[in-house]
């Protein structure tokens, strides 16, 4: 961390609670070094404090969180993703520093989800407008004709 930013194998991590009623866990990992186009290169980033909200919204919630130190989505950071196996993921760009919440509200919708899609109508406002991606497993991937 020479830089002062998180070496990629650093993490923020909360496990799973195993609640019984679960599909699947999920996890949601947030790009640490993120900073918007017009916020200062000064530490701590905005996107090291959006994880330290995401782990604070998740104490209890049964999701799991990870930092990652670049998600290659700069021009609409704030960045996270939300993953879960056998499932297609998503990735959410132009987020605030304290949308933790809002990202563990998504991370359960996803994993009370019986069909492995995140539902649309129930995600909070931010994760709607911020929708940078969905993508899908490679079993869902079919050949070219």
């Amino acid at each position: 961390m020479a830089d002062g930013l998180p070496d990629r194998a650093d993490s923020l991590s909360i496990d799973a609670s195993g609640d019984a009623d679960r599909i699947s866990p999920v996890t949601v990992v947030v790009c640490s070094s993120c900073r918007r186009p017009t916020d200062p290169e000064d530490l701590p980033r905005p996107g090291a404090l959006l994880a330290r909200s995401t782990v604070e919204a998740a104490e209890g919630a049964g999701v799991r969180v990870r930092q990652v130190a670049c998600l290659g989505n700069c021009k609409r950071g704030l960045s996270a993703a939300i993953l879960r196996e056998g499932s297609w993921s998503y990735v959410f760009g132009e987020l605030e520093p304290h949308s933790g919440p809002d990202l563990v509200a998504g991370a359960e919708l996803f994993a009370n989800s019986s069909d492995g899609f995140m539902p649309f109508r129930q995600r909070p406002e931010s994760l709607k407008r911020g929708l940078i991606a969905r993508i899908p497993t490679t079993d869902s991937l079919k050949e070219v004709p």
